[in-house]
């Protein structure tokens, strides 16, 4: 590791402040930053942690009933807290890596950096949740812009994510073993207005909406649904772990078996 300057502001607007900086970086719980910074790959003058900030950690029901989540909050706390109002959210931070990832990381950590094999991005645009920072209120569908991409600002820090409670739902994970990220992760939400199905892991773009499978799903919600529809294998990741044409396959498997689980 190299020489770098370490802040730890106590409100957001200390952290505003300190970001400033354009060699500043703020630091959620690390999880992927300090290896980053190891490797080189990164190397900001000053890191500027936001753990120290009470106001953004914690969880609760707004009065519009919607699961506002700190963007401080950890994966631990989200899976504990969480489980009484969204249980499909509950359940997707409960396997978010191993224990020590899941009280280091944080869902704004998570959304900020978006990875495309991230759990909580998923969780996010099959909700439709809203991110709310220090300067503005983002749409999930306006938030993700591609592989390690969103909307954010430079200096930009993810304060609160607000969640619409679905009346149903259940993310599945296809695991890779060594990394404990999704191989292919697929989360379904059922509201009144329809269903939303987003699948991370997947797709060299990122995060994403399959669409065909929300408008069968929002007629009949039930996996049999899906029976007709098809996954291209365009645009998926390719690696070592699987085919482009496994990851498709493996969309439908699991879109199916959430469907069995919510339902």
């Amino acid at each position: 590791m190299y020489a770098f300057e370490f802040q730890k502001p106590t409100s957001i607007q200390a952290a505003v402040e300190a970001l400033k900086d354009d060699e500043a970086q703020a630091l959620g719980g690390g999880q992927t930053l300090l290896p980053t910074m190891r490797q080189r790959l990164a190397s900001p003058g000053t890191l500027v942690s936001l753990s120290g900030i009470a106001e953004m950690r914690g969880v609760c029901r707004a009065d519009d009933g919607a699961l506002c989540i700190g963007g401080g909050t950890s994966h631990a706390v989200v899976a504990q807290e969480a489980a009484g109002i969204y249980p499909g959210l509950a359940g997707l931070a409960a396997r978010i890596g191993d224990p020590a990832v899941r009280n280091r990381g944080t869902i704004g950590g998570s959304l900020a950096n978006n990875d495309p094999s991230a759990c909580y991005p998923c969780a996010v645009l099959a909700s439709g949740a809203r991110i709310i920072t220090d300067r503005r209120e983002i749409a999930a569908d306006d938030f993700f812009e591609g592989m390690f991409t969103t909307a954010l600002e430079q200096g930009e820090i993810i304060t609160e994510v607000r969640f619409p409670v679905p009346e149903a739902s259940n993310y599945q994970k296809f695991i890779q073993p060594a990394s404990r990220f999704a191989l292919v992760g697929v989360m379904v939400a059922k509201y009144a207005g329809g269903v939303r199905v987003a699948v991370t892991g997947a797709s060299e773009e990122g995060v994403f909406r399959w669409t065909e499978a929300e408008k069968a799903l929002s007629d009949n919600f039930a996996a049999s649904a899906l029976k007709d529809l098809t996954v291209s294998a365009d645009g998926m990741i390719a690696d070592m772990h699987g085919s482009a044409a496994y990851r498709a396959h493996l969309i439908k498997v699991l879109a199916g078996r959430a469907v069995e689980a919510a339902a």
